[in-house]
């Protein structure tokens, strides 16, 4: 995307040819990393950065359930997300949601059946992170994710910004 940022600017939406450039730019990239990360180029959404991309997620899923008036007004996040999810987190709980902070172990890890006893029937969302930005700690995604999936109706999200190149 370099070019695009200092010598071929362009409104990808646009019609004219250097609009066209860009957006086949842009579509360039959307697929180059839809195949990294297993995905559908339909399913990424470009943000300005990983606090735009966190709060979009949080909130984006809190304001589905409230819509919709679903009755999954749960979100479960660990005590030591980055503040992009915990400020969040902590204003969707000034807004009526009921948000549960998962305790870390010693060494900064969340384990499993922590998150498993602090899922329940209303849960709409878990959020934990990938890798600490403070500490480095890994969690165990795939089967927080796997148990979020198999116990709930909820959505998983993880910040992976801190994870992403290096796992």
């Amino acid at each position: 995307m370099l070019p695009f940022f200092t010598q071929r600017f362009g409104n990808p939406s646009s019609v004219y040819a250097t609009g066209r450039d860009a957006r086949a730019g842009l579509d360039n990239a959307r697929g180059t990393l839809a195949r990294i990360l297993h995905a559908h180029p339909r399913e990424l959404i470009f943000t300005s950065g990983a606090t735009e991309a966190n709060n979009l997620a949080l909130r984006g899923v809190a304001e589905l359930q409230r819509r919709n008036a679903t009755g999954l007004y749960h979100i479960v996040t660990s005590q030591i997300e980055h503040h992009s999810v915990l400020h969040t987190a902590q204003a969707l709980a000034r807004d009526g949601f009921d948000v549960t902070f998962v305790a870390p172990d010693r060494d900064g890890l969340i384990h499993i059946d922590a998150v498993e006893e602090a899922l329940r029937p209303e849960t709409c969302l878990v959020s934990i992170m990938y890798a600490n930005n403070e500490i480095g700690t890994v969690q165990p995604i795939r089967a927080i994710a796997e148990l979020v999936h198999a116990n709930t109706r909820a959505l998983f999200h993880t910040d992976a910004v801190q994870a992403a190149g290096t796992i």
